[in-house]
């Protein structure tokens, strides 16, 4: 399989695949659509010639003479993420209600990795590919989401950037994401509103597109509260619940200067409220903390976690809804989903000293 995408201008045509295969346009058609008894030898030489010259049949041609394919591709860092599970769930849910397939794929991060599950969806004939997720938006990954959505679009296909916006609105790519800074800007105003004003970022991925805005809402919550610049404290931790359990407890070991933290998502919280504990710290007395997303577990930590609750499920639902309601392929297209805060345990006012004491 070929990692480069063939755009627009260079697409294949079906009569090159039936040249270099040695038969008729028919039989080509015969063998890709899998609707007709096609010979083994020749089935294996015209799916070698398409290979060969990295031919994809435009979905819309098949889907008039019956043999389109009802599949949405989804595409994740990782499914152990309660988060990116949601979403994939989301998408599964309305694929199935459709009568689509779902296909689930997982990059780990990788830019090779998604490269290639992407071109194996366009070969497969999926009419949906969703990329899930922030992501770092370097050149290199705004290139290669506009290959992405072009070589889709020219195969008939759509690419939906779900969770994350467009790196250029010119690109044909439907974007469903979530108001991620009006939620940090909300929680954080949370945490103002209680009598905090010592209040630490703790998550931070800088170039990441999700956590980027989060720190942004955090920022403006504060500024909007008339706190100046330098009262803003962001701890570049990255994600994960060993990343908040480690970043944690060096900053306890630093300082105690602050009396809330503001957690990048919940399992950054759910590290963070670990190390408190284990340094003799009682949440909410001494610290409060608040975290993103509300996963199922939120309500579970010890004590129950006020966070933001991002409409993940739906998300993912959306993404397959919006895109199978409006067929256009049109650049720019772009519906942002509303969060809320949902108050639980894990908040009260400052310490009236200030600042966090052992128990």
């Amino acid at each position: 399989m070929g990692s480069d995408m063939t755009g627009p201008k260079g697409r294949v045509t079906i009569r090159e695949v039936a040249e270099r295969a040695g038969v008729s346009v028919a039989t080509v058609s015969r063998v890709l659509s899998g609707n007709y008894p096609v010979p083994p030898a020749t089935r294996t030489r015209v799916l070698r010639a398409a290979r060969d010259l990295d031919y994809v049949a435009n979905a819309h041609a098949r889907a008039l003479v019956g043999g389109g394919r009802k599949m949405v591709a989804v595409v994740l860092r990782q499914v152990t993420s309660p988060f990116y599970a949601q979403v994939a769930e989301g998408v599964e849910a309305e694929a199935a209600a459709r009568g689509w397939l779902c296909l689930v794929g997982t990059t780990g991060g990788d830019p090779e990795r998604e490269l290639e599950f992407v071109q194996l969806m366009r070969e497969e004939g999926a009419r949906l590919v969703i990329l899930v997720g922030g992501v770092v938006e370097d050149d290199a990954y705004r290139e290669r989401v506009a290959r992405y959505a072009q070589a889709l679009d020219a195969s008939g296909a759509r690419l939906v950037l779900c969770g994350r916006p467009a790196p250029d609105p010119g690109i044909p790519a439907l974007v469903v994401e979530f108001d991620n800074e009006a939620g940090a800007r909300a929680i954080t105003g949370h945490l103002l509103s209680a009598g905090h004003r010592r209040i630490v970022f703790l998550g931070g991925l800088p170039g990441n597109t999700a956590l980027d805005a989060r720190v942004a809402g955090y920022r403006a919550a504060l500024a909007e509260h008339g706190l100046p610049e330098r009262a803003a404290h962001v701890i570049d931790s990255g994600l994960g619940r060993a990343a908040g359990h480690r970043a944690m407890s060096e900053l306890l070991k630093k300082t105690r200067e602050f009396t809330a933290v503001f957690a990048g998502d919940d399992m950054v919280a759910a590290g963070a409220l670990r190390a408190i504990a284990d340094a003799g710290l009682r949440v909410p007395h001494d610290i409060s903390v608040v975290g993103y997303n509300d996963i199922p577990l939120a309500e579970d930590f010890n004590p129950p976690l006020t966070t933001v609750r991002t409409p993940a499920e739906e998300l993912g639902r959306a993404a397959v809804r919006i895109a199978l309601r409006d067929p256009d392929h049109t650049a720019g297209t772009h519906h942002l989903l509303g969060t809320h805060i949902v108050v639980r345990d894990s908040v009260q006012p400052p310490p009236t000293d200030g600042g966090p004491t052992p128990a």
